[in-house]
């Protein structure tokens, strides 16, 4: 007992600075870095992964604003996933013994990079590898999910990326929540109004870069007879090539809408008693794009 109370205080004494005080169960230990760029300034909020030998997850989040993180996992050999926008991913296997620091120092994530644009010219939306989708939540109620079954749309590529422009058409009748009775709530007056207004239609005309494979893509959203600004926060996802051969370019986008923005008024409904989703709704769009013929 004596020479297990001793190794243990010895195991102790040798972790450095505040974590020579942190408490961990007799079967676990520590797991400890921090995270640079190829400068040594500290990236914080970079994502970090710790799985075990049957790639389970058993820890996940962010860098501190120090950049560093700190786990607590049972004594084991693991598999450590650091990654961060703009950067080359870094994974290391470590093992980590009980009641000890297992401390990787600094880990210097390398700058990747970005995938090639596309060629100029003009690109369509190829609809059998893309969707529009959203996410909304009923009031006090679940999400609901749902996507949009016909669109069309033409990104035209010019030479220097950032004059580049878009147009998308949604068809806002094949609205699709798979319950059929919503479904035709949404399209009636009370929202969309696909009667009066049958289309939804994207404008954009500001590609913004903003560093690595990251863009923001700036433009008008007219729906409801309504016309906002609107950014789309876009993820190009480079080039590749279909079963054909044909040259393809891919990107995932996410924005937010605000109902009201679009005088679609969920208060007016809520007094007429009627259940609907929230005020704000999310858009994702997962595209792919091919040299339009």
């Amino acid at each position: 007992m004596i020479g297990r109370w001793l190794e243990n205080r010895t195991k102790r004494e040798q972790r450095a600075g505040p974590l020579a005080v942190v408490r961990t169960p007799p079967s676990a230990g520590v797991l400890s870095c921090r995270v640079l760029d190829p400068a040594g300034q500290a990236l914080p909020h970079a994502e970090f992964t710790v799985d075990d030998t049957m790639g389970r997850t058993l820890v996940g989040g962010g860098t501190d604003p120090f950049g560093s993180f700190v786990a607590t996992v049972p004594a084991g050999e693991y598999r450590l996933l650091v990654s961060a926008e703009g950067y080359v991913p870094y994974q290391v296997t470590v093992t980590v013994g009980e009641d000890s620091l297992a401390s990787l120092g600094d880990v210097t994530l390398q700058v990747a990079q970005p995938p090639a644009l596309p060629a100029p010219g003009d690109w369509e939306i190829d609809p059998a590898h893309s969707s529009i989708a959203f996410t909304a939540r009923h009031i006090g109620l679940a999400r609901v999910h749902g996507r949009f079954n016909s669109f069309a749309g033409v990104v035209r590529v010019a030479d220097d990326m950032t004059q580049s422009a878009m147009h998308v058409v949604i068809d806002a009748g094949t609205i699709d929540t798979n319950v059929r009775m919503r479904d035709d709530h949404l399209r009636s007056a009370d929202f969309l109004d696909v009667a009066r207004f049958p289309t939804i239609e994207f404008y954009g005309d500001r590609f913004l870069h903003q560093g690595g494979n990251r863009w923001a893509v700036v433009g008008a959203l007219s729906l409801h007879g309504v016309t906002r600004t609107v950014t789309l926060d876009t993820e190009y996802l480079g080039l590749g090539n279909g079963l054909q051969g044909e040259a393809r370019a891919a990107c995932r986008a996410t924005t937010e809408l605000h109902r009201d923005d679009f005088t679609i008024s969920w208060q007016t409904l809520l007094a007429r008693g009627i259940v609907v989703v929230g005020p704000s709704i999310r858009i994702d769009l997962d595209v792919q794009v091919v040299p339009k013929g």
